[in-house]
């Protein structure tokens, strides 16, 4: 069975709790991603960082991104899959939790990321058909 290591991308950088939403930006535009795991000081998840969090919880709140914290928009215990379950436990959290990309531990280290992409890339059609329903419905 398919790993979230085999089919994730590696190497995923954190944007810190403490740095500015406006570094974050500028993380995200560097790497052209549309996300970013938050890491505290003590190199453990926080949670995630969207661009459409920045948008939404930021700018479309009148909030200065040079001042609030990326820590500030981490909201709960991320949700996270480890390094070595398969392919279904992917898809049963992606669904459960409507998120399009988890970040990928082993232990208490982030190894890399998984997303969307990455499981419509490895897995079979119905099973990508299926994860799509599930995102895309309330």
């Amino acid at each position: 069975m398919t790993t979230a290591r085999e089919i994730m991308t590696a190497g995923a950088e954190c944007v810190g709790a403490n740095e500015t939403v406006l570094d974050a930006a500028k993380k995200l535009t560097e790497l052209g991603v549309g996300a970013l795991p938050i890491c505290g000081t003590d190199e453990k998840l926080k949670g995630m960082l969207t661009d459409r969090d920045i948008v939404v919880k930021v700018l479309g709140a009148g909030k200065d991104p040079a001042q609030v914290k990326a820590g500030d928009l981490a909201q709960g215990e991320a949700v996270t899959i480890g390094a070595d379950d398969d392919a279904e436990e992917i898809l049963r959290t992606m669904s459960e939790h409507k998120v399009r990309r988890l970040p990928v531990i082993d232990g208490h280290t982030l190894v890399g990321i998984v997303a969307q992409a990455d499981v419509a890339r490895a897995l079979s059609d119905p099973q990508v058909g299926d994860l799509l329903q599930a995102l895309s419905t309330d």
